[in-house]
């Protein structure tokens, strides 16, 4: 509950965020209105769209039982052993080593791990791993994290606009028909930096209670521990690009190369 709360409390302050940066920049009772439906339409969309859009942006293809045998039946039997719906199975076209979970609920809800994973890790670590990405579904995580990303990537998008006016002489118009300057300058400054700080905020809040159903659900947490290292090891040499948006929903931060795990 206590992370539930927290979780709660981190998306209303990106929703509040989008609300005050699109106050300032168009300014006025105008300005509150399309940043209330800004924030709206981003979390809606989200909220039926997320498992796509984060699909979509590491270009994640289905695979049938056919196609991947063991990844598709271990994924399989972890969803019988927690009673939930089995999860559309996906396989990400990189090296880079690295697996996600995403969906609005269980019964939505997708598993995609790379190529990468599959050639570096033996099949207990890589069941610690679908672990792991099993209880972010379980708990709701994977909506959460997308509709993080989703507001997030709004914001960080609204910023680049502002400053690309400020460029091209948006910062000339009457004060007191346009939003506030120094407002705009926070926006462009501030912005982006608070977005990403609260975003990696909601991951890491989930991140540990994810580690731990792993570890119940496999019944061995070291395999789980030792594939976090590998997976570490590789992402330095080899990292999955990715949009910085949709970083938090990767199990190793592809950039750093490190586990928002902290197993």
């Amino acid at each position: 509950m206590t992370n539930q709360l927290k979780t709660a409390a981190l998306l209303a302050a990106l929703s509040g965020l989008l609300i005050a940066i699109s106050y300032w920049v168009i300014g006025g009772y105008s300005g509150l209105i399309i940043g209330i439906g800004l924030a709206a339409v981003t979390n809606l969309f989200s909220w039926y769209q997320s498992d796509k859009i984060a699909l979509a942006v590491y270009q994640a293809q289905p695979v049938s039982e056919r196609e991947a045998p063991g990844l598709y039946r271990m994924v399989q039997r972890l969803s019988n052993r927690v009673n939930i719906p089995m999860p559309k199975v996906y396989i990400v076209p990189s090296l880079g080593a690295n697996a996600f979970a995403t969906g609005r609920d269980p019964e939505h809800a997708a598993v995609a791990v790379t190529e990468g994973i599959l050639n570096i890790l033996p099949d207990d670590e890589l069941e610690g791993v679908i672990a792991h990405e099993l209880t972010h579904i379980i708990n709701r995580d994977t909506l959460t994290q997308a509709v993080a990303a989703t507001v997030a990537g709004a914001i960080s998008f609204l910023a680049q606009m502002v400053s690309y006016s400020l460029w091209f002489g948006g910062g000339s118009r009457d004060d007191n028909r346009g939003g506030n300057p120094i407002g705009v300058l926070l926006t462009v400054m501030l912005a982006p930096l608070a977005a990403t700080i609260i975003q990696l905020a909601i991951s890491r809040t989930r991140e540990f209670s994810a580690d731990a159903g792993s570890a119940r659900l496999t019944g061995n947490p070291r395999a789980l521990a030792r594939a976090l290292q590998r997976l570490e090891a590789s992402a330095k040499q080899m990292p999955l690009n990715a949009n910085p948006a949709y970083e938090p929903l990767l199990i190793i931060n592809s950039i750093s190369g490190q586990s928002v795990s902290y197993t």
